[in-house]
């Protein structure tokens, strides 16, 4: 059905839903490069008062891509839970942002309301949000996953110790592995992206760091971030998998593009739960979603980057993952141009995940034709910081050398817990202290040459 407002003497008519919301988007190349954006910044703003009126009951009535057609639609709305919704059922998208903000619109209210909001919800919703709203309604928002250890406690920031190399060398990966072990990184996963699918490499990569895991008693989990076809094979051959990873989207179109459908994911997370390798949790699945993705695929449906983004939460929500991540810079500035795009990207992400109940990192990131620096991944770190970011990377210096991107290092995550004075996973916490690796305080201690860790290295 079509949609209109009426600013001054100008009448604004948007087509139908999907076409509101993509004009309503804050500016971004992407939608600009699909023609989904507004040509104005006065069309834009009509487009948010039009989408301030449509009510939330809406978004199940008039599918943005259809429920025959796509296979994501049909999970979102075969999931919707009716009784979760029923406290907000009333409320026009301008009012569900007014009752986010509310003060008593606390954590349990928040989660009890999680699985009666569909995507596009809450992609409506954030596209009327100041930034500083998204970082308030984001922090308010608990999702707590174990497998070894507890991630997303209140006042806690776990990091991603990513010891990539550019040919998947050994020696390589466990220098790089050590040094974020000894900068008390590592309680998310440490988590290689392999520059070879050999099954030989891959499986040397999972018993290499399963036996460090081990040898040492580290209560953390490990994942090889290859395609999920290559990690259920290597579970039936015997390696020691901890997380199964696989990259995600919020159509069916690109999802298949990726070599995947829900069938397979389901396989996937079957498998890996039959392992029981958890000690303290079974959230086996770790996700990498990313705005832009769907367009690279040409599987957006003309629906805009953003939104195609938080239906691609639906899909991680129905697995229960351990981690989810948004590499918000990585695809390029063909999607998100410059710093300010990226910045409001990854505050867009966070909060439409952690409002769906999804745990969620960022990869605040960038490559480097785009217009931005790493002053721009400061600024959103510490944002992302502030709004109770699950996760976040460590790299050794921040630079990525089998991927060739700029991402955030160990020292970045030793900056934002000691400005914001967050800790890191409790189990965690507690092996670093007894490895002498930290004080009690978490505190990091001075490495002599004799530590156990240096020496098995």
């Amino acid at each position: 059905m079509p949609y209109q407002t009426t600013v001054g003497s100008l009448t604004y008519r948007f087509a139908d839903l999907k076409t509101l919301l993509a004009k309503a988007s804050p500016a971004r190349s992407g939608d600009a490069l699909a023609g989904l954006a507004a040509d104005s910044y006065e069309e834009r703003m009509a487009a948010k008062i039009a989408l301030a009126d449509v009510p939330l009951q809406r978004f199940l009535d008039e599918a943005l891509i259809p429920y025959e057609a796509d296979e994501v639609t049909r999970l979102i709305i075969d999931s919707h839970d009716p009784a979760a919704f029923a406290p907000i059922r009333h409320l026009s998208v301008g009012d569900f942002r007014d009752w986010l903000l509310l003060d008593s619109t606390d954590s349990a209210t928040l989660t009890a309301a999680a699985r009666g909001i569909t995507p596009e919800m809450a992609a409506a919703v954030s596209k009327l949000m100041r930034n500083q709203d998204l970082i308030l309604v984001a922090k308010t928002c608990r999702v707590v996953t174990r497998f070894r250890n507890t991630i997303g406690l209140p006042g806690h920031l776990s990091v991603r110790l990513q010891p990539n190399h550019p040919t998947d060398d050994l020696r390589g990966i466990a220098a790089s592995l050590l040094d974020g072990l000894l900068y008390g990184a590592g309680d998310a996963v440490v988590g290689i992206n392999p520059a070879s699918d050999s099954p030989a490499t891959l499986m040397q990569l999972w018993r290499m760091m399963d036996e460090l895991r081990q040898r040492f008693e580290i209560p953390l989990q490990s994942c090889v971030l290859t395609h999920v076809t290559s990690q259920i094979q290597a579970i039936e051959a015997g390696a020691p998998i901890d997380l199964v990873f696989q990259s995600i989207a919020g159509t069916q179109k690109t999802n298949e593009s990726f070599g995947i459908d829900l069938a397979l994911l389901r396989e996937a997370h079957a498998a890996a739960l039959s392992l029981g390798r958890g000690t303290l949790g079974d959230n086996v699945m770790y996700f990498e979603t990313g705005q832009g993705s769907a367009l690279s695929a040409g599987g957006h449906h003309g629906v805009d980057q953003q939104t195609c983004e938080a239906r691609a939460y639906a899909v991680a929500r129905e697995f229960r993952p351990l981690l989810t991540n948004t590499v918000v810079g990585f695809i390029g500035p063909e999607y998100l141009y410059d710093g300010k795009q990226i910045i409001r990207a990854g505050l867009e992400d966070h909060f439409c995940a952690k409002l769906l109940g999804v745990p969620m990192g960022c990869d605040a990131c960038y490559t480097n034709h785009a217009e931005a620096d790493q002053d721009d991944m400061d600024n959103l770190l510490t944002l992302l910081g502030a709004a109770g970011i699950t996760f976040i990377m460590g790299i050794p210096g921040a630079d990525d050398i089998m991927l060739n991107y700029q991402s955030t290092s160990f020292h970045d995550a030793l900056y934002l817990r000691s400005t914001l004075g967050l800790k890191r996973a409790p189990e965690f916490d507690a092996w670093l202290a007894k490895m002498a690796i930290t004080e009690a305080s978490g505190q990091l201690r001075p490495i002599s040459r004799g530590h156990a860790l240096l020496r098995a290295f």
